[in-house]
């Protein structure tokens, strides 16, 4: 059997991890070390040389766009089609499952996802019938409480109060939630792993059918699983399934959100006789940057252990930039972003990274001042739009009539007289009456409301009655198409004068564009309609990227996970924000940071920029930080100080002149009270930042870089500066 095209593109470690032994295996993947190829190759090799069964594999990912890309890859391989292949996301997967056993896991069969905000409107809603003040019960806390407690697995029942109250309540509105929720036929995103795994859980047989069917798991990110997830996976393989693991303990870096890297840790006790393998070559980066990363997650204790190497270029040093405060900082970024652009470079191959949303608005300035675009990397997707959510919330609502989120979004959306005391009143009958929202409004429409209220009500039904008969003899598409117009969206939408109008029905007609490309699964039982609403809320969960104009890339050091770019900025590096000031006494909290560190700088390809600032306004507040320990990890032959380090004079007030004499500072502009990194403006070239201050007394002059004038030198007994 010639096995050339399975093999040959593959080193010694990936090779072995590929062919390896029909057991439990753990491959450890360094970043940029082919762990993708080494799980397709997988999936082709057990598939074309061990002649397992493609309906034998289950592999999982935590993305639909890997998924495609994993499938596409195995029928390139084996030159023919795997649809019977199941590959998917744990959500993707699990709702597979729930649409196929809707009846044994308890649903209706037309049961609905709701995504993160209908779920939190569905929380909101409860608090007010409960009359809760929602400024004590916080709703988005309620949520991430629900969603915590379904992550490890737990129902109400399995919680303790521990004699708090407040935690008492919390697990009531758990309870709460969640009855809402079984009575309406709709399951948000933690729901559909937790029901999965108590589905195989309450039937033996289902159970075993399921185990029998996939011996073979193949698991993508596995350092990124959390309890239910992991709990999932284990009690699929049984005793007797053959899990094939990649993940990198280096790299996780989501314990915020339930991730655990102790499961590659616990991987090896649960799966008695596993084998380790670890992918150690990388193919992104310089061997100047992967010694750099290696030095920095050396520190960290708790780790399986891996050294990165290359077989490509040397590479240049870590350029280190040591910045009067954030704006100097910003200036710096953009004065090299600029050069890398004008030299021909793609812009979108330049990415800044940071460890906190709110350090991008001065980056932001600082771009749009230099005109050079950008964008905010995990900004609103496609199905995240509102306009997009009310196309979607009129489907949802003709498919399922109970779904009561969707009745909310939409009743009065086009505005058609339905108001809030309206709504209350049916939202006070589905209470007493335990019914979903629209028999609540069928009834009180016809028994308790009079005139225009009653007709407006009855108007809405009507229109979905309507809408559900003129589109049932549609395809996917055209269906789409009816709705968003006869809803009334799309003339609602170009009532909004502008781009922003413009741009929401162009929204609402791309909508339209991607029922026609959607392709539902064959092999699910269910409609294309019904198919296409799942597909939406799935794609809604999670972060993926979109397709832009060439731009340079902003993003959080956790965006950044998974992606490269031939040149990285990494901002911000200072003790108490990288790493972040609550983690500095957690000794776990202090590896992670340093996870992400690690994962920060093996991002870069090419060049490599690490910034911090000697004074950062920050949440409305100066601080003076010492650079980040992280930089001092890095050994110094691998990094390059382009600007000497300048001790900032930092008087103890930053008030009047007298003040900046008080303090007994001796450098230029001192007397004046003057100091470098302060702000100022001036009357001609308006705000900016002092950089160098020379000479003294009637001599002294300043450089001050302006936001819209450039650098300028100015004589201090002249320049009339206001200190700022």
């Amino acid at each position: 059997m010639d096995v050339t095209a399975i093999l040959e593109s593959l080193n010694d470690a990936q090779r072995q991890a590929v062919t390896a032994p029909m057991k439990p295996l753990l491959v450890i993947a360094g970043a940029g070390s082919g762990k993708t190829r080494v799980l397709t190759h997988r999936a082709a090799w057990l598939i074309d040389v061990d002649g397992v069964s493609p309906q034998s594999l289950l592999a999982v990912t935590f993305t639909n766009k890997a998924a495609s890309e994993m499938r596409g890859r195995i029928e390139g391989l084996l030159q023919m089609p795997v649809n019977h292949l199941w590959i998917g996301t744990f959500h993707g997967l699990a709702h597979r499952l729930l649409r196929r056993h809707w009846a044994e896991a308890g649903l209706p069969q037309n049961f609905q996802i709701i995504d993160s905000d209908d779920q939190l409107r569905l929380i909101k809603r409860l608090l007010k019938g409960l009359g809760l003040d929602d400024s004590h019960w916080v709703p988005k806390e309620i949520q991430y409480f629900i969603n915590a407690q379904k992550d490890e697995g737990l129902r109400p029942k399995h919680l303790d109060d521990e004699g708090d109250p407040n935690r008492r309540q919390f697990i009531s509105l758990y309870q709460g939630y969640q009855e809402v929720c079984d009575r309406g036929g709709l399951v948000d995103f933690a729901e559909l792993l937790l029901r999965t795994h108590e589905l195989w859980r309450d039937n033996a047989e289902l159970l075993s059918h399921y185990q029998r069917r996939f011996q073979h798991l193949l698991v993508d990110e596995f350092q990124d699983t959390n309890a239910i997830q992991y709990a999932w996976l284990r009690m699929l393989a049984g005793k007797d399934g053959i899990p094939f693991v990649v993940g990198d303990d280096d790299q996780s870096i989501y314990r915020w959100r339930g991730a655990r890297v102790e499961h590659i840790h616990q991987f090896q006790k649960d799966f008695p006789g596993a084998s380790v393998i670890k992918l150690e070559q990388n193919y992104r980066s310089t061997a100047t940057i992967l010694n750099a990363a290696n030095a920095v997650i050396a520190n960290n204790e708790s780790r399986i252990g891996k050294n990165l190497w290359t077989e490509g270029a040397e590479g240049e040093p870590i350029k280190i930039y040591s910045a009067y405060n954030e704006r100097d900082e910003a200036d710096f970024v953009v004065a090299r972003l600029r050069d890398w652009s004008d030299q021909g470079n793609p812009r979108a191959d330049a990415a800044v990274l940071y460890r906190s949303n709110a350090q991008s608005r001065v980056l932001e300035e600082a771009l749009i001042n230099a005109g050079l675009p950008y964008r905010v990397y995990g900004g609103l997707r496609f199905f995240e739009r509102a306009e997009i959510k009310d196309a979607l919330a009129y489907l949802r609502l003709i498919s399922n009539r109970d779904d009561d989120s969707s009745f909310e979004r939409i009743v009065n959306r086009p505005t058609r007289g339905i108001g809030a005391r309206s709504i209350e009143e049916i939202r006070s009958y589905a209470r007493a009456e335990l019914c979903s929202l629209w028999r609540a409004a069928g009834a009180v429409a016809s028994g308790r409301f009079s005139g225009r209220r009653a007709s407006s009500v009855a108007a809405f039904l009507n229109l979905i009655r309507k809408l559900a008969e003129q589109t049932s003899g549609l395809d996917l598409a055209d269906k789409v198409d009816h709705v968003i117009h006869a809803s009334g969206l799309v003339e609602f939408f170009k009532k909004e004068k502008g781009e922003r109008g413009e741009t929401r029905v162009e929204n609402l007609e791309e909508l339209v564009s991607a029922a026609r490309s959607f392709k539902p699964d064959p092999a699910e039982d269910m409609s294309d309609l019904d198919a296409f609403l799942s597909h939406a809320a799935l794609e809604a969960g999670e972060g993926q990227a979109e397709a832009w104009e060439d731009c340079v890339q902003l993003m959080t050091m956790h965006s950044a996970k998974g992606l490269e770019f031939p040149l990285v900025f990494m901002c911000g590096m200072e003790d108490g924000l990288f790493p972040h000031q609550r983690s500095l006494a957690d000794p776990n909290g202090l590896e992670e940071e340093r996870r992400l560190c690690y994962v920060g700088i093996t991002r870069a390809k090419q060049y490599l920029y690490i910034s911090y600032a000697e004074q950062r306004r920050l949440h409305g507040m100066d601080s003076f930080s010492q650079p980040s320990r992280f930089i001092a990890e890095v050994p110094s032959e691998f990094v390059q100080e382009i600007r000497p380090r300048v001790q900032v004079s930092r008087p103890m007030t930053t008030g009047s002149r007298s003040a900046g004499r008080k303090t007994g500072a001796t450098h230029p502009g001192a007397e004046l009270g003057i100091r470098l990194g302060q702000r100022v403006r001036h009357g001609k070239f308006g705000d900016g930042v002092i950089l160098n201050c020379e000479g003294q007394g009637a001599h002294a002059r300043v450089e001050v870089n302006f936001e819209t004038a450039g650098t300028k030198w100015l004589v201090l007994n002249y320049a009339n500066l206001d200190l700022m």
